[in-house]
């Protein structure tokens, strides 16, 4: 059964299974800052993204081969390296490495430009035309991104920034990739084979990495790690992919745009933060840009 088979069933029952499934993942994603912060605590940058890679491929080839999932085309396998480097390498490396020196307000501001990023994505890679509205809200967050990138940090953009930004752009691009072979397959197949063809990868990185990164374990620390791993990269998706064959992209994405706000009140809660005023002011104005893109699409 492909994910277009899934989303016919818009039955009442299939919608709210969808939706509750969606938002489970959007928790899940919004948790993934605040953990990798307390992974953070135990390994280095290095060590704790390819471990969490590591564990996230175990999981995921558990599942493929207890379900006997038929290994990918060879004609899809260009599209699953860009998921595999945009999702499962550059996207939590990149994040990872910002945290190390941005708070996780920060981080989630910038971050919520993602569907607006996977939006532009799509239209370049599709050929679709959206309307000026939309582009004008894509540019509005975007505007409102760097102004607050640029208050933050004195008037200059940061190390941190510049991987947060550059996180922003292979993120969207494996999540177009991903959503175009969610056409032809269900979604959790797409992530599960992408997290398997980085196993080998990361298992090098992981022996390297840890061999000149102090560990230093911690309860704190290894659950960031097993959550990040086992929450965020695998479970995350998979209810994500889920909930969004059977309630539709749009009605999706939707739910996401409160993924930004989440991790804000996650900051406070688990961390400790304080984020400065402008965060949360900056937050909402890049939601509301996404909720006007979002109608612009449809």
């Amino acid at each position: 059964m492909t994910a277009q088979d899934s989303a016919t069933r818009t039955g009442p029952v299939a919608v709210t299974g969808g939706t509750l499934l969606a938002t489970a993942g959007v928790l899940a994603f919004s948790l993934t800052f605040p953990a990798t912060v307390w992974g953070l605590e135990s390994f280095g940058p290095w060590s704790l993204v390819a471990i969490r890679g590591v564990l996230a491929a175990l999981i995921a080839g558990g599942f493929l081969l207890a379900l006997r999932v038929p290994f990918p085309e060879r004609r899809h396998w260009g599209a699953f390296a860009v998921v595999a480097s945009g999702v499962v390498l550059g996207f939590p490396m990149l994040t990872t490495l910002a945290l190390g020196t941005s708070t996780t307000a920060h981080a989630a501001v910038v971050v919520g430009l993602l569907p607006l990023s996977t939006a532009a994505f799509s239209a370049l890679r599709t050929g679709r035309r959206p309307s000026r509205t939309f582009w004008s809200a894509a540019f509005a967050g975007a505007a409102v991104v760097l102004a607050f990138t640029l208050q933050q940090s004195g008037g200059a953009v940061s190390t941190g920034d510049l991987y947060l930004f550059g996180a922003l752009l292979v993120c969207a691009a494996g999540y177009t990739e991903g959503g175009r072979l969610a056409r032809l397959m269900p979604g959790w197949h797409v992530i599960g084979w992408a997290l398997v063809a980085c196993l080998p990868l990361n298992l090098v990185v992981s022996a390297v990495a840890l061999s000149f990164e102090p560990v230093r374990l911690t309860a704190q620390g290894v659950t960031g790690l097993v959550w990040v791993a086992a929450g965020s990269t695998f479970f995350g998706l998979y209810v994500w992919y889920r909930g969004m064959a059977a309630i539709g992209v749009e009605k999706a994405s939707q739910l996401q745009l409160a993924q930004p706000l989440l991790t804000l009140v996650w900051s406070v809660l688990l961390l400790g933060e304080r984020p400065a005023t402008a965060a949360p002011l900056a937050a909402v104005a890049v939601l509301l840009c996404i909720a006007v893109t979002q109608r612009a699409r449809a």
